[in-house]
């Protein structure tokens, strides 16, 4: 069983960097999805659910999207039976993959960025001191 997804750092400043870096390797749309899937856990009307769960498979699900996420074909399957009746957890599966595909790849690529040396060294190197203690994206 996978992990659950853990909230991104209170850092703005942080997940600002983390987020630029991502633009930068043409990989943003994995943080923008993320995000999005962790404002849908918050809602609690089934309208506002409903709407942004469209919104979202239309921005990073949807084989159409600019934006597309990069989900296995069970992934994506999940996600689509899902979207007949959405709840607010109704892309974890797909937030799973995701957050996995950023945890192995791309924030270990981070964390030897230059970007995030400019940031630690702003940061007085706290925040390079919290990133030896984890290894999460998020």
């Amino acid at each position: 069983m996978l992990a659950t997804p853990r909230p991104l750092p209170p850092r703005v400043a942080g997940r600002k960097v983390f987020r630029d870096f991502l633009r930068s390797e043409f990989s943003e749309e994995n943080i923008l999805f993320w995000l999005a899937c962790e404002e849908l856990k918050k809602e609690s009307s089934s309208e506002a659910i409903e709407e942004k769960a469209r919104l979202i498979y239309e921005d990073y699900i949807s084989i159409l999207s600019p934006r597309e996420v990069s989900l296995d074909s069970r992934v994506r399957e999940i996600v689509n039976r899902n979207m007949v009746e959405p709840t607010p957890h109704t892309f974890d599966e797909a937030q799973i993959q995701i957050y996995t595909l950023m945890h192995r790849d791309s924030y270990p690529r981070f964390l030897n960025s230059q970007k995030f040396k400019a940031l630690a060294q702003l940061q007085d190197g706290s925040l390079s001191a919290a990133a030896s203690t984890t290894d999460s994206p998020t």
